[in-house]
């Protein structure tokens, strides 16, 4: 991500020997009893610190507005606390105006940030929008899976026993879904296709969900759906929704076109996680032929 942004770092840096050359050209260099290493240590360090805080906005973001005002107002605030601390170095005349306007850039940098903040916050709402299917009412970014940017079975589980615990004895459904034959689609077209294919259903699934449902990838090629408000019977109606709709989906690989089916469990979503996902994943490993019930007398399940 750097390499995008290799233009504004090489101008922060010819800025920062831009200051070293003037002051060390246009002014007196102090002697070593007159340092203050208070100043020193707070202005340097704070130069130090936006200057990493620059680095860590270009390395973790794509170029664009938001980029472009934070990086650039971060930068203005190095260059001035930078300014600050040369002056601890160098005594420089009181009619000099350039010393005045580059110490300056720190309120104008702090500008410049609060409203690059601005438009961020317009950004995270946008983005809120986009992940709340995958994240729903908590933000880890330690529980996303990397294949298909959906949350794994630790962050499912914490959703379930959150919504037990929020809205106790209201109707919430699970459900398993999982990829059928997905080895022989790994076998036949390689594990870079199969990866494509988990996040083309990934993508398939989201678009048919609702804004309080919650996908998350289980586990190899299954992925659980948590349905608040929806009952056994809606779930299922779901599930043979979502399982039609990427079965009609034409997944085209190098070496020609994947078919892909899936089979799928429901379940009340009313005892422990590790309980529920245990019978569902059952559920899903049966052979699928036709319609079957879960053995669990609180559960019940569909298979496709």
């Amino acid at each position: 991500m750097l390499q995008l942004h290799r233009s504004t770092l090489i101008a922060a840096g010819l800025a920062l020997l831009a200051c070293v050359f003037l002051y060390s050209t246009l002014g007196v260099a102090k002697s070593f009893h007159m340092w203050k290493w208070t100043d020193i240590v707070s202005e340097g360090g704070t130069a130090v610190m936006a200057g990493s805080w620059v680095l860590f906005t270009l390395s973790s973001r794509p170029g664009g507005l938001v980029t472009r005002l934070l990086a650039g107002g971060l930068a203005l605030i190095m260059i001035g606390s930078f300014a600050d601390c040369m002056d601890e170095f160098f005594m420089i005349s009181k009619t000099a105006r350039w010393d005045h306007w580059l110490e300056a850039m720190v309120p104008i940098g702090m500008l410049v940030v609060t409203i690059g903040m601005y438009y961020w916050r317009h950004e995270q709402f946008r983005l809120n929008e986009h992940l709340q299917k995958r994240e729903r009412l908590f933000r880890d970014h330690r529980a996303f899976d990397r294949i298909t940017q959906l949350a794994n079975a630790d962050y499912l589980r914490r959703q379930i026993r959150h919504e037990q615990a929020r809205r106790p004895g209201q109707q919430c459904a699970l459900v398993l879904l999982d990829i059928d034959g997905f080895h022989a689609i790994n076998r036949e077209f390689g594990q870079a296709e199969g990866d494509r294919v988990l996040q083309a259903v990934g993508h398939m699934l989201l678009l048919n969900l609702r804004n309080d449902d919650l996908l998350c990838r289980y586990a190899g090629d299954r992925f659980a759906l948590l349905l608040p408000d929806t009952s056994v019977a809606e779930a299922d109606a779901l599930a043979s929704h979502l399982a039609a709709m990427v079965g009609q989906m034409r997944h085209h690989a190098k070496s020609g076109q994947v078919r892909i089916t899936l089979r799928h469990a429901s379940s009340n979503a009313d005892a422990a996680p590790d309980v529920l996902l245990a019978e569902l994943s059952r559920a899903v490993s049966q052979p699928a032929a036709g319609t079957h019930a879960m053995a669990a007398p609180a559960a019940s399940a569909a298979l496709a």
